[in-house]
């Protein structure tokens, strides 16, 4: 357009805009403002916390800007969305879906028109259960005398807590960790310290463990102690054999004893094996077997847990009550939990109407009838057998 053109268009803008009305003008200085102005954007949440597994979804938000408005959504180190990632039908809403570590870090979402572009980020942090990695993975067997050491990372959100046990022992051993690598070592290495060896690795999200065998191998004729099995299930009243094997020169002396408590009186060492007798809860616990010559010693050990079936009484046992009185029974048992309880009437194909049990073994009826007389049975069940007792329930006007 020439100079004349220019001067020319630009009086018929003056002489258009000076026959509108006021308010005509503000609106004409608005959608003129909007018609050249690139798009302002924001996203939310603008940082979002999901455990993995959840699902999120993030919103680009159009303030402002010119018609029509593009919506991109890309990772913001450029890399692109993950697969398990969808974008709604308008372009505003990108959904994360059953989310994994992976998928942590920022999204941007970016909004283009004729006047512009520009783009707003959101965060997301994924928390997910420790996964632990031991070096070296094991099991090693190592000879009397070496240095050893086992390093223990993990992943995590939060960063997990790193701890060592040994297995059949709560106790927490002392380590070194630096830049979260969690080391337990041994500057020389003795029989008795083969064993199972467990890093823990805990946050809010759960605990996972790491287990490591090591196995002392003595110098010539030293001893060497294993046992059939370093963790075992019993049930009371059950007879329980642990054998326990050691080598060396000359042939080691095998003796048995408990942590922190004598042996069970009902007990035999046979051979290297320790029989237990008919065995009850009290004798749940830590067994030791002992190898001694004269070269030295080595132990093994046993983590005994001993269940018990249940044991039922019902309270009261007898109970005499008038028509329109409340009932009320309650089912005790002592024994290994999970205990389930279950209420029946002798005789009868179910309860009375109106009698609710509940999960903690009460039997409750709120308003007695003449005919809710009888012979109430409560059975109490676990993993290791069943019980019952009996309720003798009299009602008379």
């Amino acid at each position: 357009m020439t100079r004349n053109r220019q001067t020319e268009a630009s009086g018929i803008v003056r002489l258009f805009i000076m026959d509108l009305s006021p308010g005509a003008l503000i609106l004409c200085f608005l959608l003129c403002s909007v018609a050249g102005q690139a798009p302002v954007i924001s996203v939310e949440p603008r940082a979002a916390t999901v455990r993995q597994g959840e699902s999120v979804s993030l919103r680009c938000q159009v303030k402002t800007g010119a018609q029509p408005i593009q919506l991109e959504w890309t990772r913001a180190n450029n890399n692109p969305l993950p697969d398990n990632s969808k974008i709604g039908p308008d372009g505003s809403v990108l959904t994360i879906a059953n989310a994994r570590p992976a998928n942590q870090g920022q999204y941007r979402c970016m909004a283009s028109n004729s006047a512009g572009s520009s783009t707003a980020r959101a965060a997301l942090n994924v928390k997910y259960a420790p996964k632990v990695r031991l070096t070296p993975a094991g099991p090693l067997r190592v000879r009397i005398g070496d240095p050893v050491s086992v390093e223990c990372r993990a992943t995590g959100r939060p960063n997990p807590k790193l701890t060592w046990k040994r297995q059949g022992s709560t106790l927490q051993l002392v380590t070194t960790e630096t830049n979260n690598v969690n080391t337990i070592q041994w500057a020389v290495v003795r029989p008795e310290d083969s064993g199972v060896y467990i890093c823990q690795a805990e946050n809010n999200e759960g605990v996972t463990e790491g287990k490591v065998e090591i196995t002392v191998e003595g110098g010539p004729g030293a001893p060497v102690a294993s046992v059939s099995s370093t963790e075992m299930t019993a049930v009371e009243g059950q007879s329980v054999t642990i054998e326990c094997q050691a080598s060396g020169s000359p042939p080691p002396v095998i003796t048995w004893s408990k942590l922190r408590a004598p042996l069970p009186w009902k007990h035999t060492v046979v051979g290297g094996a320790l029989t237990l007798t008919s065995v009850g809860r009290q004798d749940s616990g830590q067994y030791i077997c002992n190898a001694t010559n004269i070269h030295g010693y080595s132990e093994a050990y046993t983590q005994m847990e001993v269940e018990t079936p249940p044991y039922a009484t019902c309270l009261p046992d007898q109970v005499r009550l008038k028509p329109g009185d409340a009932l009320r029974l309650q089912c005790l048992a002592h024994g290994s939990h999970p205990i389930q309880f279950a209420w029946s009437r002798a005789g009868r194909a179910s309860l009375p109407a109106g009698a609710e049990a509940t999960n903690d073994g009460r039997l409750l009826i709120a308003r007695v009838k003449l005919g809710d007389s009888g012979t109430y049975k409560c059975v109490a069940t676990n993993h290791f057998g069943s019980s019952e007792a009996l309720a003798k329930v009299v009602i008379r006007a």
